[in-house]
């Protein structure tokens, strides 16, 4: 019985990616810290952008990733909370109107306006996964955040929605319950990088986070507090990698070292005269290439990538709110010259975020690649110390959404 408690204070992050697959185990101390005792990963076999295009590979990564990290907690652990990304998401705003029944505004009453800003067309082969209050209305009166107990006659929610392909999310419920895990929630990758790399200060002031990925770039707007505008774009490190591939004649895997080891992404900070040796393919002798021609390819995909990034921001009409600036995160974040690239499109600050606010083998997890898997665990927390478990399983998974709308209005609180 001992073994069962300790078990049940154990929240593990799970970030399935195009390039890694990432296992963080976090013990819950007490209510305020969360000590980091287990990481695994393994690279990713299975994945194409963010969606499983092999299920046996992905088991196996999913497995391997899981073992390490037990081995190095030193237990066993049995669910998961799972990150979901992919050129499949799709995010709206939303706004539901109700008359309160009765003197003051009850949770039922929360309850049922989230329900009617939910109440929009979805076509079949969708579904949602998230529905993330941003700000009540009392009678006219805006900007309240928790309306519960407050006196009134018409109670207005305006809501984000995050929407994802049925069979992409089921698949990723599919490989973690193969790999003999179960899953506790899943939740969009970039609102779990934000758990773990923003503060408070930021998300109310207005920030814009970019969690660069291998597949996939995520986006994410907060204003006040809440969650404005979120996007997926389908260029990231893995394109940047490719880009290397072709423009040095060299294989993928010597491509990703040449990028970790000599990448800069900005131009204007590499030194003359600096070279690099690159193996060729086909058994052919090594080249020298100079580092310039390196960072060139790197600046050309990721200022295309930033420029996409900074259209799709204008796009949102929330570029006026963006008052802290950006943070980057993931893995590519970590690139030499990235902010400075980064400053120069968006004409803004940036910096690059790391998971803050662990205790334990924080300076393991002290790099950006980690925000996800950690963000899960601090997204998780916030379910653990609400008593809100509910595992999902496979072909279930969606006949459980109605059951965690009431879940999803506390998200705000």
């Amino acid at each position: 019985m001992g073994r069962m408690a300790k078990k049940s204070n154990y929240i593990v992050g799970l970030d399935i990616g195009t390039t890694k697959i990432c296992c963080i185990i976090g013990e819950v101390i007490d209510d305020e810290k969360i000590d980091i005792i287990g990481l695994g990963q393994y690279p990713s076999r299975g994945l194409r952008k963010g969606v499983v295009i092999n299920i046996d590979s992905t088991v196996e990564s999913i497995k391997s990733a899981v073992e390490e990290a037990e081995l190095m907690a030193g237990c066993e652990i049995d669910s998961v909370f799972v990150g979901i990304a992919g050129g499949h998401i799709n995010s709206m705003n939303s706004h539901g109107i109700i008359a309160v029944k009765g003197k003051e505004i009850t949770q039922a009453d929360i309850d049922r306006v989230i329900e009617a800003a939910k109440a929009i067309a979805i076509p079949l082969d969708r579904e949602v996964i998230h529905v993330l209050p941003q700000e009540f209305i009392v009678d006219n009166q805006d900007g309240i955040k928790t309306p519960l107990g407050m006196a009134g006659v018409r109670l207005e929610a305006k809501v984000h929605i995050v929407t994802a392909a049925v069979t992409s999310a089921q698949n990723i419920v599919k490989c973690v319950n193969k790999a003999g895990l179960g899953v506790q929630d899943i939740v969009l990758e970039q609102l779990a990088s934000s758990e773990s790399v923003l503060s408070q200060d930021e998300r109310e002031l207005g920030v814009g986070m970019i969690d660069i990925g291998g597949g996939t770039s995520d986006l994410a707007i907060f204003y006040q507090g809440a969650i404005k505008h979120t996007a997926v774009l389908t260029i990231a490190g893995a394109q940047m990698t490719n880009d290397i591939a072709i423009g040095l004649r060299t294989p993928n895997a010597e491509a990703e070292k040449i990028k970790h080891s000599y990448g800069c992404a900005y131009t204007h900070l590499v030194a003359e005269g600096e070279n690099i040796e690159t193996p060729s393919v086909g058994g052919r002798e090594p080249r020298t290439v100079s580092r310039q021609i390196l960072s060139e390819i790197i600046e050309a995909r990721t200022r295309e990538m930033f420029e996409l990034l900074d259209h799709e921001i204008n796009e949102s009409g929330y570029r006026e709110i963006i008052s802290s600036g950006i943070v980057l995160t993931g893995g590519a974040a970590s690139m030499r010259g990235i902010a400075e690239l980064a400053e120069d499109v968006f004409q803004s600050p940036v910096r690059v975020g790391t998971p803050i606010g662990f205790g334990g083998l924080i300076d393991v997890v002290s790099n950006p690649m980690y925000a996800t898997c950690t963000g899960l665990i601090q997204y998780g927390s916030k379910r653990f110390k609400s008593g809100r478990n509910r595992e999902l399983q496979g072909r279930n998974l969606f006949d459980k959404i109605f059951t965690r709308m009431k879940d999803w209005a506390d998200e705000f609180f």
